[in-house]
């Protein structure tokens, strides 16, 4: 084989691995966008209830309050999870941008310390959002209010 071409396809191979990476954080960012809007629809419908006097059990009441503090705290969960995932998008994007520049030869000082840091972030981001979300789906869990279905 033609050593440019061996040369081309580990330019290709170096390239394409930190976008798959990227096709992940996209895909996480879009199902935790999908997990807050969830419970903040949740939230907004409870506080209407209690807003307009629809609930005037006080047992209800306090649960429904509760809920709600529940669903921000899950709020929170998902933002937090939210910020480490585009922070790894946007450090798996400085490594690709640091790769095709060193590859394509327009920077020829790039030290690898560079390339290995930007990546290790962006993957110590990712594993913290997941960490997050994980967080908040057993939080989510555990605060679905199971006891008030055994009545």
């Amino acid at each position: 084989m033609d050593p440019s071409i061996d040369a081309i396809t580990n330019n290709i191979q170096l390239a394409l691995a930190p976008v798959f990476l990227l096709t992940a954080v996209a895909t996480l960012l879009n199902a935790i966008s999908v997990r807050l809007a969830r419970t903040v629809d949740r939230m907004r419908e409870i506080q209407q209830k209690i807003q307009e006097g629809l609930v005037t059990d006080q047992i209800m009441l306090q649960h429904m309050s509760k809920e709600a503090n529940q669903s921000q705290f899950r709020a929170r969960l998902c933002i937090l999870a939210i910020f480490f995932v585009v922070l790894s998008g946007i450090f798996i994007s400085l490594t690709v941008l640091e790769l095709f520049f060193f590859q394509a030869g327009a920077v020829q000082s790039l030290k690898t310390e560079y390339v290995i840091w930007t990546f290790v972030l962006g993957l110590i981001s990712f594993m913290t959002s997941l960490s997050f979300i994980l967080g908040e789906v057993v939080y989510a869990y555990w605060s679905a209010g199971w006891l008030l279905l055994r009545r």
